[in-house]
């Protein structure tokens, strides 16, 4: 009997349905070993030797995982082909090797399916302790610069808080945006446009809305109504021709097939998703067998997979959509593994509506797959075709009126789906469709539209655009912007407001404070450099123990610095009104932020300690989230509760 090791019982459930009778698959749950919880964990003395226990509630698995090792013919070790699944692999077989005489192989696939799996049995390979030494890296650092910071908020800011070294600068990044959002002086403009019809086109709307763009050859924007006045008379009073006609046919290419980053992008954007439930759905759906692993950096596909796909093009859209040659993408990130393939079905036969999907898995699965299974599709398609049309609409005076007008310049851009390519699986906006004109013709006013607008402060981010900045500054990997947007949330640093983060006052004490005192640290190219050292160790160029030193040592140096001499930070408070405290009768009660999220206080703390949950309130107060409704008791089935009267609005 063969045993067979992998992390999860449904990947054990899967691997079951490939595997003989020759072959008994067991699950680890999980990592088998971790660093303690309770201590350091790290004997920084000692070239930072780790110091590992038995992951807590692991007890019967490893009794299980000995057992069987004991009579086994060989023992697989089929856990991820990533870092953390190499580690995972490390850690049974340190945790095996003393009970069993039996050898350990490594065997790793990309996709669960019979082909994959039967291969990855039939060759086996052995550990790459480059990988084991990189995920032992980042776990090492990131327990020395927890254990060692965090005790520095607590001294310096609150008890009770954390800091870690990807997190708080993930951190830096959404405060950043948010003081810039504070500072933006909003600018007013007008948007002005005009509509014109072409009297001859045949088209059934022969409207033309062109836009103002230049006043006597110099681009124009108006910024304020006593500007826009004379613009808007101008305009109404004169006679517009077609002074340019511009047609372009352009070619737009389909993305290139999911990565990690970009999935999460993606499934953010067009499905609201999150990064933590993408890839917990995304999981789900590798351990059934239907996707290619999630956690890649490449662009790389399988040629089988490439034939499938074109095959299923050309039978289901027609030959016309398949391109001569198949598409290939390159790979930009310098560390993706080119054996590891972009996220793509397992076979492409395999539609959202399937079978598959009937039991333990739902409708947020089902879109998951929709999404990676049309992208996949529209990676081997032809080029979606346009004809891009650009018109350029002149002023003159008109005959008709004896006052004269300045030469105006407006314009539209139009385009028209010639060929729609691999948009025929992933179906882009209507196109706006100008009717034909030639230059010299002329036009007949019909509507003008002056709106007063403001500029807009830079949009604060929400899960794909951080993702996408953390990947762009290099900061964490793709498998880890999950986790770390978790953490930041769970310690109340930040908050969602419209699916956007908005970062606590809390959160901005602790950006503030580790920026003024660690600005190393804290520094977004110091962070992406130690991401590429890890890198470095995963391909074998550095010494894991040369560079966590290279690291601590003056880091260290560093924190007690700053321990003896910082000024400790205060975190401002949220005012509510003029309630007086119930305890002390003198002070005023604050808005303060905890570990567990947002509490009452007294002002006087810490000479008084009164402190109550956040619904504390007297009815008929303005609510504190919206400004203008009052504070209200209400009912529902769990009891009673305050709540805003302009719910739900509010």
């Amino acid at each position: 009997m063969n045993l067979v090791i992998v992390e999860s019982p449904t990947k054990a459930r899967t691997l079951k349905k490939f595997l003989g009778a020759d072959y008994e698959i067991e699950a680890s749950m999980g990592h088998v070993r971790d660093l303690p919880k309770s201590t350091l964990g790290i004997d920084v003395e000692h070239d930072f030797a780790p110091e590992y226990v038995k992951s807590e509630g692991k007890s019967a698995v490893i009794s299980t995982l000995k057992k069987l090792s004991k009579t086994a013919k060989t023992i697989y070790l089929a856990t991820d082909p990533d870092r953390e699944g190499e580690a995972i692999s490390w850690h049974i077989q340190e945790l095996l090797k003393s009970s069993t005489k039996s050898p350990f192989v490594r065997s790793t696939f990309h996709e669960i399916t019979k082909t994959a799996i039967q291969h990855a049995i039939d060759n086996p390979g052995t550990l790459n302790m480059d990988l084991v030494d990189a995920q032992q890296a980042r776990r090492v650092l990131d327990r020395l610069v927890g254990y060692t910071l965090s005790p520095v908020l607590w001294k310096k800011v609150r008890r009770g808080l954390s800091a870690g070294r990807v997190q708080s600068v993930a951190l830096r990044l959404i405060v950043e945006r948010e003081k810039e959002r504070l500072a933006f002086v909003p600018e007013e403009y007008w948007e002005i446009s005009v509509d014109v019809v072409d009297e001859k086109s045949k088209l059934q709307n022969p409207n033309i809305k062109v836009m103002l763009w230049k006043k006597d050859d110099k681009e124009i924007l108006p910024h304020t109504k006593e500007e826009a006045d004379p613009i808007i008379a101008d305009l109404q009073k004169a006679k517009y021709t077609v002074a340019n006609v511009e047609e372009v046919e352009r070619k737009r290419k389909a993305y290139p097939p999911f990565t990690t980053s970009t999935l999460q992008q993606a499934a953010a954007n067009r499905l609201g998703f999150t990064s933590k439930r993408t890839m917990k759905l995304a999981q789900d759906l590798y351990e059934r067998g239907l996707i290619t692993y999630h956690r890649t950096d490449s662009f790389n596909l399988a040629e089988s997979a490439i034939d499938s796909a074109r095959q299923y093009i050309s039978a289901t859209f027609g030959p016309q959509y398949i391109p001569e040659k198949p598409q290939i993408y390159t790979t930009k990130s310098k560390n993706a593994q080119e054996a590891h393939e972009a996220i793509r079905p397992t076979d492409v036969e395999k539609k959202a509506e399937g079978p598959e999907f009937a039991e333990g898995l739902d409708d947020s699965h089902v879109k998951l797959y929709d999404l990676i299974w049309r992208r996949f599709i529209a990676t081997q398609m032809k080029e979606a075709r346009f004809n891009q049309t650009t018109i350029v609409v002149e002023t003159t005076k008109n005959p008709n009126s004896k006052i004269q007008v300045s030469s105006y310049l407006l314009k539209t851009t139009g385009s028209v789906l010639l060929f729609d390519g691999w948009m025929k699986v992933f179906p882009g906006s209507d196109d706006v469709i100008l009717p034909k004109l030639t230059v010299g013709q002329s036009l007949s006013y019909q509507d003008l539209e002056a709106l007063q607008k403001f500029t807009q402060p830079p949009a604060r981010y929400n899960d794909a655009s951080l993702v996408k900045a953390l990947e762009k500054l290099g900061i964490g990997r793709p498998s880890t912007y999950a986790s770390i947007i978790s953490v930041l949330e769970i310690r109340s640093y930040v908050e969602r407001e419209a699916k956007a983060f908005v970062p606590t006052a809390i959160g901005t004490t602790v950006v503030d404070f580790l920026a003024k005192n660690f600005p190393k640290e804290m520094d977004y190219g110091f962070t992406a450099g130690m991401e590429d050292d890890l890198d470095a160790i995963a391909r074998g160029e550095k010494k894991w123990v040369a560079t966590i030193k290279a690291f601590f040592t003056p880091f260290k140096k560093d924190v007690e610095k700053v321990t003896e001499t910082a000024e400790r930070a205060q975190v401002p408070v949220e005012k509510m009104g003029d309630e007086i405290c119930p305890l002390c009768k003198q002070g005023h009660l604050v808005i303060r932020s905890g570990r567990f999220g947002k509490f009452v206080s007294c002002d006087r703390f810490p000479d008084c300690k009164f402190t109550g949950k956040l619904i504390y309130r007297v009815e008929g107060m303005k609510c504190p989230e919206c400004g203008e409704g009052e504070i209200r008791e209400k009912s529902s089935k769990r009891g009673k509760f305050y709540g805003c009267s302009r719910y739900p609005n509010c």
